[in-house]
Parts: structure tokens; sequence; C-alpha cells
């Protein structure tokens, strides 16, 4: 395991920007296999492979992207590792760009998904202001601890391994009809 963990610091040092991409791809997927397989209880026999792909796809192309270049502006707006700082990313965090954020992912699974306008408008009424809450209950937490103790360029990786969970919980969000 440390020589994953080495060799994982070496890629993210040489290649960053990728290293965060294919992981938050890699991650949303698990969340949607976790989803499927323990939430849904699916199967293996009914997995949905094109969802899990669709998905992952999102997290490449959106989430790793996004919220990579999110972390680094925010860097830049809100200087320094104090508490204070923390808080102050934790807030713009949740408080600017959270909102956003998770209306664009639902809209972008909605639309993946072959909803039409309407269709996806109705399910993100339907779907956003609960998904929004539930994110406050875990999130804001989860950033003050990624805000104040964690550098940069790993802030990604936190945020992914927490959200496996948040995921999978997403998934089934979006997915559910």
């Amino acid at each position: 395991m440390a020589g994953l963990w080495r060799s994982y610091k070496t890629l993210m040092t040489k290649y960053p920007w990728t290293v965060q991409i294919v992981t938050a791809g890699s991650l949303v997927g698990v969340g949607d296999v976790a989803a499927q397989q323990l939430i849904e209880r699916r199967g293996l026999a009914h997995h949905n492979i094109e969802r899990t792909a669709k998905m992952m796809s999102i997290g490449f192309f959106f989430v790793g992207p996004v919220l990579g270049g999110w972390y680094n502006v925010l860097d830049r707006l809100v200087v320094g590792g104090t508490k204070t700082s923390a808080l102050k990313k934790m807030l713009m965090d949740q408080l600017c760009f959270t909102p956003g954020f998770l209306a664009s992912f639902l809209c972008i699974s909605g639309a993946l998904n072959g909803l039409t306008v309407e269709e996806n408008t109705n399910k993100l009424k339907r779907d956003y202001m609960d998904a929004l809450l539930s994110n406050y209950s875990l999130w804001p937490a989860i950033q003050i601890v990624n805000f104040y103790f964690i550098p940069l360029q790993y802030r990604l990786v936190l945020v992914q391994i927490v959200a496996i969970g948040w995921n999978s919980y997403l998934t089934w969000k979006v997915n559910k009809m």
C-alpha cells in the first residue's frame, strides 16, 4: 500500500491535472457501482454498465476538471493555511460553488440519461433541494478538514475518497426515475 501511495504521489507531481481527472472519473464510477450493488441490490447480472460508463464520463469530463480548477481558484482567492482561511474557503465552497455545481451535475446526468428539457427540469425541481440539504449535512465538515490540513494537490483525492459514499447516494438519486 505504501508503494502504491508513493507511485500516486510521483504521478501527482508529474501530471497533477491528469491524475486528478482520472481519479475523479474512476471514483465516480466506483460510487455508481456501489449504488447499483449495495443500495439498489441489482446483482452483477443486472448491473447497468452503460449507466456506470455515463457516470464515469461525468467524473472525467465534469467533476474532475471543475473541482480541480475550483480548488486552484479558491486557493488564490483565500490565501493562507489558518483556521480562518479554512472556514472562509469552506463557506465560499459550500455557499457560492456547490449550489451551481450540484445543479449542473443533476442536469448533465439527466441529459445523459435521455431526459427531455422538461423532464430534466421536473427532476431538478424534485431532487435538487434534497441533494443540497444532504450535501450540507456531510461536506462542510469534510471541507474544513480538507482546507486546513490537506495540501492543495491532494484535496481532490480526499474529496473523492469521501465522495465514494456521496457518489453512491448521488448516482442513485440522479438515476431514480
